[in-house]
């Protein structure tokens, strides 16, 4: 399917707006930043077809040097975005060794508007109504359906009270320092996603050397897992984090070795501060951590607004 970058899609649950870089569906509103939503576009134009790496790099990266380990990222991310899950996807399926397709159903976006109350026109159809008996029924009914949309809401809104009473309660916003940095759950991108541990032990040692660092507030455990697999962008994480930097990674195992990627994103603008991949045996994590914390301390006081004394 080919579309300007301007048309609403449809992709399965989900209306993108390209335009707006959002995507919405049943209230909820999400917005990707450009590369993301670039990806988005690129699969849902070769729906049900394999999108090689390679082709995802020259058409989502074009001009900008950066390794495989960007796709895997930015899948997975869009992946929480969409609330699809890599073992049984709905959206994005993994074609190991090959690449990437789109598997939910791809359509131009059409405005699904409440159906039209019948007016005095449609119920003159019936000869055998008299003219004051329809223009009662009409307006009896555009009365009942205002009563039963205020019935609903009253409904919802009392539901969602007693269901959001039960939800863990989130981090409260803070006031943003620049010399701030929330280290956000690894993923797991190991091709059987069964290193969750792993990966979440990485980033729970990443939290505690870097809040080592003088001068340097970084958020605890507890506040940087609350939003592990939900999908609220990272601009919005920052913003209730207080946080001016946002590090975030993934994981893969396989046989003694590792590869764990790593990126320093700033949160007002989604720049890229700074990014690598350590390919290692298993037995340097302890480096690999130490690597990673000193390299973003490094990007860190490069940037004109911190410097770490």
């Amino acid at each position: 399917m080919s579309a300007p970058a301007t048309t609403m899609l449809r992709i399965g649950d989900w209306c993108v707006n390209p335009a707006s870089g959002q995507i919405s569906r049943e209230g909820e509103t999400a917005r990707l930043e450009a590369r993301t939503m670039r990806l988005l576009l690129c699969l849902a134009e070769h729906a049900g077809e394999v999108v090689s790496i390679d082709d995802l790099l020259n058409q989502v990266w074009s001009g900008v040097i950066v390794s495989q380990d960007s796709v895997y990222q930015a899948v997975a991310s869009l992946r929480r975005l969409l609330g699809d899950d890599s073992r049984q996807p709905a959206y994005i399926a993994t074609v190991p060794r090959l690449g990437y397709r789109m598997v939910a159903k791809v359509s131009p976006w059409v405005d699904e508007s409440s159906p039209v109350l019948p007016g005095e026109s449609a119920v003159s159809a019936d000869p055998d109504v008299p003219a004051f008996g329809k223009r009662f029924r009409a307006g009896f009914m555009v009365v009942a359906g205002v009563a039963l949309c205020l019935t609903l809401g009253v409904a919802f809104l009392f539901h969602g009270r007693i269901t959001n009473s039960h939800l863990p309660t989130p981090p409260a916003s803070v006031v943003q320092t620049q010399k701030s940095i929330a280290v956000l759950p690894f993923l797991d991108l190991t091709e059987e996603m069964n290193e969750e541990p792993f990966a979440d032990g990485m980033t729970e040692e990443l939290i505690d050397k870097l809040s080592k660092i003088p001068d340097l507030r970084v958020p605890g455990a507890t506040s940087s897992f609350y939003f592990k697999g939900k999908q609220i962008p990272v601009a919005d994480i920052a913003r209730t984090l207080g946080v001016a930097y946002v590090l975030d990674g993934s994981v893969r195992k396989s046989g003694d070795r590792l590869r764990v990627a790593a990126r320093l994103v700033r949160a007002d603008n989604g720049f890229v501060v700074w990014s690598e991949t350590y390919d290692r045996p298993l037995h340097d994590i302890l480096m690999v951590q130490n690597d990673i914390a000193g390299e973003v301390t490094k990007a860190l006081k490069a940037s004109t607004e911190f410097k770490v004394h």
